[in-house]
């Protein structure tokens, strides 16, 4: 559907906060605010700014968590323009405690460390009863529910990040703030492989999904108290609507208008797709999202590129896992999992979300689509890893623009807005 053209100004967004977010649930109390990194298009700056000047006076500390997931560590420098604020050595320039955030400005500010033990605490487990339930059977295992042990340190945990459709749970946001957010690999790996399973195009845009009741689940075994402010934004990150509440709550308005807004019904598939990749998505891992978003509107056999000249990485994460696997459908890992079952399943995940669905017969792996990379990546390097490679040099962009009639799609900003046909659910 076309966007609502009604979003709130940048008073209005402080109005609301002051009226909507009652500073007697974090009074006298110590709140780590946890948002998302910079590959999510939102107006922090402005959001940071009025959630730091409603709730300063009330709290004993406010300090930030960056829930990064797998994402690599931001710089001081980095999260100081995601935020809008100075950040040297960990802290913001109107304080300079050390020892922890203080009511007269000082905040502290933190990278998620998935891969650092040291920095998790466990605080639960999903039994193999609960993963087969939560899965109808697809999975069976325990699963231990790692966090990080940062929380421990605060009384209330407030999310502050946006909503949109999602590959892996169905819609972003939430309690998925903490689980992949600032959790530890065990449940991450777990949870992108039931979605996988389930597949891009049978989970992305669905509100409620296996893979969400996982995340809740999870969230319930937090100790601390929980909140959330969450809103939908548009590709410009001007805001259509904000919610607050526990972030079940929150989170379940906020999909209801994120359906809304971000979710584009088309009458037809298309055979060929330029899906732009905005400079935030500077690697392959997240560039991914312009294959997920649109993979339910390219027809059987059709081409869909992502086209980002910037893109020189497939992950500095994940990178060598990623060359190692390549990318393939679900069944090329499913009939072949005595070789595969020790690659870290999110790596199987995305590698699957990336490559679509497709089939695996008789050794013969048989995509639905073709996927091609139009990146700084080189045509040897698309080869090795089961991608089409086109020269981004030689894409006139204005020359896919205004041809849906003849099955040809240009999106300009790819990655948040999902595409699907008018007779889909």
């Amino acid at each position: 559907m076309t966007e609502q053209k009604l979003t709130l100004s940048a008073a209005a967004i402080r109005d609301w906060i002051a009226s909507n977010v009652p500073t007697a649930d974090f009074s006298g109390k110590r709140v780590l605010l946890i948002v998302p990194d910079a590959t999510r298009t939102a107006p922090l700056p402005l959001l940071f700014a009025a959630i730091k000047e409603h709730l300063q006076p009330a709290v004993t500390a406010l300090d930030v968590l960056v829930a990064l997931g797998t994402h690599p560590s931001m710089t001081d420098e980095q999260i100081g323009s995601l935020l809008g604020v100075t950040v040297e050595n960990g802290s913001d320039t109107n304080g300079s405690d050390t020892n922890g955030g203080d009511a007269d400005g000082g905040t502290r500010f933190f990278n998620h460390h998935w891969d650092r033990p040291e920095e998790l605490t466990r605080i639960g487990t999903l039994t193999k009863q609960d993963t087969e339930e939560v899965s109808s059977g697809l999975l069976s295992l325990e699963v231990p529910i790692e966090i990080n042990s940062r929380i421990q340190d605060y009384d209330v945990l407030l999310v502050l990040g946006p909503v949109f459709p999602h590959e892996v749970v169905g819609f972003s946001g939430g309690n998925k703030y903490f689980f992949p957010g600032i959790s530890g690999p065990q449940l991450l790996n777990f949870f992108h492989w039931l979605g996988a399973l389930i597949t891009n195009v049978g989970i992305i845009g669905v509100k409620q999904t296996p893979v969400r009741e996982v995340v809740n689940q999870a969230a319930s075994m937090i100790p601390n108290e929980k909140r959330c402010l969450t809103f939908v934004v548009n590709a410009q990150a001007e805001l259509y609507g904000m919610f607050y509440g526990t972030p079940e709550d929150a989170w379940d308005q906020a999909a209801d208008l994120s359906a809304r807004v971000h979710i584009e019904r088309c009458p037809r598939p298309f055979r060929q797709i330029l899906s732009c990749a905005p400079p935030m998505y500077d690697e392959l891992w997240v560039a991914g999202k312009c294959m997920y978003k649109l993979e339910p509107v390219v027809a059987d056999g059709g081409e869909l590129i992502i086209y980002a000249p910037h893109l020189t990485e497939i992950s500095l994460t994940h990178g060598k896992q990623i060359e190692q696997v390549g990318y393939h459908v679900c069944e090329y890992f499913t009939k072949q999992w005595d070789r595969f079952r020790d690659i870290p399943w999110g790596v199987l995940a995305h590698s699957t979300h990336v490559r679509g669905t497709g089939t695996f017969e008789d050794g013969v792996e048989h995509p639905r689509i073709q996927v091609t990379l139009a990146s700084g990546l080189s045509q040897e390097t698309c080869e090795r890893i089961n991608l089409g490679y086109r020269n981004p040099a030689d894409i006139d962009i204005e020359s896919f623009a205004d041809r849906e009639d003849e099955g040809i799609l240009l999106v300009r900003k790819a990655g948040e807005r999902l595409f699907r046909l008018e007779d889909s659910q």
